[in-house]
């Protein structure tokens, strides 16, 4: 993407950071219902999105350890391109996955979800 658009970094890294809160978005939310953890409710995006970005700032803090085991320079390990800011900024975009994913498929979630209790 760098070399594309000829920008100052590449943001490439972000595509899965979206990822990353995207795809376990959908994993909380389906064991959360299926166990019935929780009922359809503003407290279930809550707690979804919370898990999400617990993951990306393990995430974060995993390669926080490896740099520290390894000795190397953080920004090395870490991958920040000379920006201080790119672990808050990969879990901010972990979130929005988390948030987008939720939003965009909730409504075919629940639907598939109905017709799985349906045929049990």
């Amino acid at each position: 993407m760098r070399d594309t658009f000829d920008l100052s970094r590449n943001y490439y890294d972000h595509l899965g950071h979206f990822a990353q809160g995207f795809i376990p978005a959908m994993i909380a939310r389906e064991i959360l219902l299926r166990k019935q953890v929780l009922k359809q409710s503003a407290w279930l995006f809550f707690i979804v999105s919370c898990i999400c970005l617990s993951i990306s700032a393990f995430h974060k803090l995993i390669e926080w350890w490896v740099a520290i085991v390894s000795g190397t320079a953080a920004a090395d390990c870490l991958g920040t391109q000379g920006d201080i800011w790119d672990p808050q900024w990969d879990m901010f975009v972990a979130l929005i996955g988390a948030i987008c994913a939720q939003i965009t498929l909730k409504n075919c979630h629940n639907q598939q979800l109905y017709m799985l209790d349906r045929k049990v």
